[in-house]
């Protein structure tokens, strides 16, 4: 990037938005194809549940985008050296990289990142939309008279307004990634507020497949759902340590499995590898992490990772026992089993990129399975009297 290269160019701002409609234009087609003849209220539940794979897709693709250093490969925002496109910034790109071949702008790694940026611009289009047409369904089964066959979404048109707000939050946190030169702390709450995002839009795609299915979330044993809340917190705890191992590039910091440098409790310095706000590979004070701080931040990751395995098994097994949420649990222990291996492959395969995507896509996996589980289900004990949702295309109706 050359000096006069301003961070912030919003020159480019229009064309993106507009490349944005056009992609969430393909996802809208095909929900209005294959549910044409549908509701409005079931076509807003087939865009919920495309959003939310898309939004994973797009999660998958931000590992990639982080794990092969292609997070500055447009280092200015939101376009590329003031372009829509690499195509319009080529001369820049092959300047960057011709003064450094292996540096954070090539051609490959521009185009890499801009594609990210692209998705994500077509998944916040499709929100909007989710947004929208919440309200507008809500707004006219009030208008309605009583037997007219209109309904509500089964969820406050709240919840996506919400998603919508933390969308553009997202947004935010993926500019300052750019312009605070991949930041750890930052770098580490966008890929936390990617994974918010897909728990959002599982409430959603949960509760509108309730609504459809016209049943009511499964009552389970409070302990077995105060077990499951618990498993939820420390997931998430390890997935912020493991999010902090990927930003600081401490994967490598041990290559050998169960220990770790041929010990097991190897030099750490825990006050250097979680002194957060910082530039990348530097303290606070100017100096380079050791790489004892390096080693702190891996081995913590690691030794979350044997509680956290033991209390997925566990709650398998617990729910295994009581017969409830079956598939959610299936889930739970294939993806407990390939995060354990994806990890390991990590460690002892020097960092394989196929192995690192995997490995984010299995949390991020965990997250929605998790929330699922959540969602699918209330506590036994705090359970109102049985109402059955309406179903599809019911009219919301008032008793005589």
């Amino acid at each position: 990037m050359t000096d006069t290269q301003p961070l912030y160019d919003l020159a480019p701002l229009a064309r993106l938005m507009l490349l944005g409609v056009i992609i969430a234009l393909g996802p809208l087609v095909w929900v209005w194809l294959r549910n044409r003849k549908s509701t409005p209220l079931k076509r807003l539940q087939a865009l919920t549940v495309l959003t939310l794979f898309l939004t994973f897709d797009l999660v998958l693709f931000g590992a990639f985008t982080r794990l092969t250093d292609s997070g500055l490969g447009c280092p200015d925002w939101p376009g590329c050296y003031g372009n829509a496109s690499p195509v319009g910034a080529r001369a820049e790109i092959a300047a960057a990289q011709e003064a450094m071949p292996t540096g954070p702008v090539t051609h490959g790694k521009a185009w890499v990142e801009m594609v990210h940026r692209y998705l994500a611009t077509g998944v916040g289009v499709l929100i909007i939309v989710i947004t929208v047409s919440s309200w507008v369904q809500r707004r006219q089964a009030r208008q309605q008279a009583p037997g007219q066959g209109a309904a509500e979404p089964p969820i406050s048109p709240w919840w996506p307004t919400f998603t919508l707000f933390w969308v553009c939050l997202q947004g935010a946190f993926g500019a300052l990634t750019v312009t605070m030169k991949l930041f750890p702390a930052i770098v580490t709450l966008h890929l936390i507020g990617g994974l918010v995002l897909l728990a959002l839009l599982c409430v959603q795609a949960v509760r509108h497949a309730h609504w459809a299915q016209g049943r009511m979330a499964e009552r389970i044993a409070p302990a077995l759902r105060q077990g499951l809340l618990w498993t939820t917190v420390l997931v998430s705890v390890q997935i912020v340590l493991g999010g902090w191992v990927s930003t600081n590039y401490a994967v490598l910091a041990c290559t050998t499995f169960p220990t770790c440098q041929g010990s097991w409790w190897p030099a750490m310095d825990f006050a250097q590898g979680f002194q957060v706000w910082r530039e990348l590979g530097m303290l606070q004070d100017g100096t380079h992490i050791s790489f004892a701080g390096l080693t702190a931040i891996h081995y913590a990751h690691r030794l979350m990772a044997y509680l956290v395995l033991a209390a997925l098994l566990a709650l398998v097994w617990r729910l295994r026992k009581a017969a409830v949420l079956p598939v959610q649990t299936r889930w739970l222990l294939a993806l407990s089993l390939a995060q354990l291996a994806t990890g390991l492959s990590n460690v002892v395969l020097d960092w394989p990129l196929l192995a690192a995507v995997l490995h984010t896509g299995g949390a991020a996996a965990l997250v929605v399975v998790l929330t699922w589980a959540l969602a699918s289900s209330r506590s036994a004990a705090a359970a109102a009297p049985e109402e059955s949702p309406a179903p599809q295309g019911a009219s919301r109706r008032v008793s005589a």
